[in-house]
């Protein structure tokens, strides 16, 4: 039996030798590789990345993560192409493949059928005179001298690099084509990333009250309604609905520890100036770290002008996904 120091210790071992691969990878990277993804940048069509056994999944992952970040991407997996899969290849699209011997049958078949074919092939390859190396238009080589498995078997080091340089390439295209936030939306509309990105104020505050007193309102009027918002909170505006300021519960509780007679209290004497407004058109997400910033658990709403239109609380956000 081995113990659990013993299993955990294999653990760390692999994951050190893989971070040791990619930084020797990123040591190794030259010019070669800025010229590739220069191609795949100026590329008019797709990039069809392909790949056979643990270097097609890696394929697929780099064709989501391209697509995801402005580059059209499919996979082709290399023992599918010579059975009608090649279909998917258009004229201006370029051939990305990944191998690590470079020397795979169903890899050497679909270079020799490309070879008649006017696109260019991308070779990512783990030996420099692999047969992919030699036959591609263009190839990055990715040395790995020995994979995180005991036997020096399983791709483990070699599809870690893989997929590290998907990532770069990716990266530099969309540092290249100043690919924004905006559009990482346009492709990201749906779940928690898509509220991050897309969510505002505007989809929110209008199902909360919107309570409100004026300078002279009483304290019994802002108690009123304070527990009628159910928001803790309401807000102070004028007669053009300005903000001028806000009463929290909180606010309340410390004005009673210290007056007596509460008849003569109103709004103006105890509301808090200058509080924390955010405008109903900002994103949900800044809403949150807004609130996280300052430590409140609510936000009076204004529009473009300043003028009061309700309520944001961090409930709100929670139940929305973004807490």
């Amino acid at each position: 039996m081995f113990t659990n120091s013993e299993i955990t210790d294999w653990a760390k071992d692999t994951i050190k030798s893989e971070a040791n691969a990619l930084i020797a990878t990123a040591d190794y990277l030259n010019e070669s590789l800025a010229e590739i993804v220069q191609i795949l940048y100026n590329c008019k069509g797709r990039i069809i990345v392909s790949g056979i056994g643990k270097s097609a999944i890696v394929a697929q992952k780099i064709v989501a993560t391209f697509n995801s970040t402005g580059t059209p991407s499919m996979f082709l997996h290399a023992a599918e192409a010579i059975h009608g899969d090649l279909g998917m290849i258009q004229n201006e699209d370029v051939i990305l493949i990944l191998s690590k011997s470079g020397e795979s049958p169903e890899i050497k078949n679909l270079v020799n059928i490309l070879h008649s074919w006017e696109n260019l092939i991308i070779g990512m390859v783990n030996k420099e005179n692999s047969y992919l190396a030699e036959n591609a238009n263009h190839f990055l080589y990715v040395p790995c001298e020995k994979e995180a498995c005991p036997n020096n078997l399983a791709p483990t080091n070699s599809t870690t690099i893989q997929m590290a340089i998907g990532d770069a390439f990716a990266i530099c295209l969309m540092k290249l084509r100043n690919f924004s936030e905006d559009d990482f939306a346009k492709y990201h509309p749906g779940g928690n990333l898509g509220k991050r990105l897309l969510l505002t104020l505007e989809d929110i505050y209008p199902n909360n009250r919107a309570p409100f007193v004026q300078l002279d309102s009483s304290l019994k009027d802002v108690l009123n309604t304070i527990s009628q918002g159910r928001l803790g909170a309401v807000a102070v505006i004028d007669e053009e609905e300005y903000v001028l300021g806000i009463i929290t519960d909180g606010d309340v509780r410390r004005l009673l520890q210290n007056v007596t007679d509460i008849s003569i209290i109103s709004a103006k004497d105890f509301y808090s100036q200058k509080p924390k407004t955010i405008v109903e058109n900002t994103l949900a997400i800044h809403a949150l770290e807004l609130m996280r910033k300052n430590d409140i658990s609510q936000l009076i709403v204004v529009d473009e002008q300043n003028r009061f239109v309700g309520f944001v609380h961090l409930h709100d956000l929670v139940k929305e996904g973004l807490g």
